[in-house]
């Protein structure tokens, strides 16, 4: 399994050192030596990578990652630039156009967002191939909770984007003042049409940020 090695490995050191990581460890460790496990192993910790602690301005909480096969590399929602896009990305895509006038890359790669201080953390950070949800429960989850528990710790303005039940659910644990909370359906085609569509995350967040004196997002992805 890859590691974390920035800023946030100080604050989430306790978790590894806790009983239910080290079954954790061993569990996923034996699925990625028996099973066909998504992503790749070195790209588990993806998300705390590529947006280190002190820079997160925006949190995207994803629920576990894409269960077929070249999709899921470690940030909630993304996929690597030469993969179809998902269903649940293209309705980002189109609440993104509605919202701020972006117009819809030919990828899911979200990098460019991670870079900005955007942290795309699915609650779940491991699954099995073509099986979804299928290590929920393993307890990735208590060490997703820690991380977010830590993010409602940082005493600066923050936005959360709660999408779907799960996201929403991690509501409860946040309580500074100063930090952003938006909620909304999972944009899935299944749920999307249900409040999704016209809940204008984007421009809420950079107002948010503009406001507080921070750099908005450039939200528009590239083509490639």
């Amino acid at each position: 399994m890859g590691a974390i090695t920035n800023d946030w490995l100080e604050p989430l050191s306790a978790e590894f050192k806790k009983p239910y990581y080290k079954k954790l460890y061993e569990t996923v460790k034996h699925e990625y030596e028996t099973r066909r496990v998504f992503p790749d192993a070195n790209d588990i910790f993806n998300a705390f990578a590529f947006t280190p602690l002190s820079q997160v301005k925006v949190v995207i909480l994803g629920q576990d990652p894409y269960h077929n096969v070249g999709q899921a590399h470690g940030l909630s929602f993304s996929v690597k630039p030469d993969v179809a896009v998902p269903p649940s990305l293209v309705n980002i895509y189109q609440e993104l156009h509605d919202d701020l006038g972006c117009t819809i890359p030919n990828n899911g790669y979200l990098e460019k967002w991670a870079r900005q201080g955007v942290l795309l953390l699915n609650t779940v950070l491991t699954v099995r191939a073509h099986a979804a949800n299928s290590h929920r429960n393993m307890g990735w989850e208590e060490f997703t909770d820690a991380a977010i528990r830590i993010l409602g710790e940082q005493d600066r303005p923050m936005v959360f984007i709660l999408w779907g039940r799960p996201a929403r659910m991690k509501k409860s644990m946040l309580h500074n003042p100063r930090h952003l909370i938006l909620e909304a359906p999972h944009p899935s085609p299944f749920s999307a049409s249900s409040g999704f569509f016209g809940s204008r995350p984007f421009s809420q967040t950079n107002r948010y940020l503009e406001a507080n004196g921070l750099e908005p997002i450039d939200w528009q992805i590239d083509n490639v």
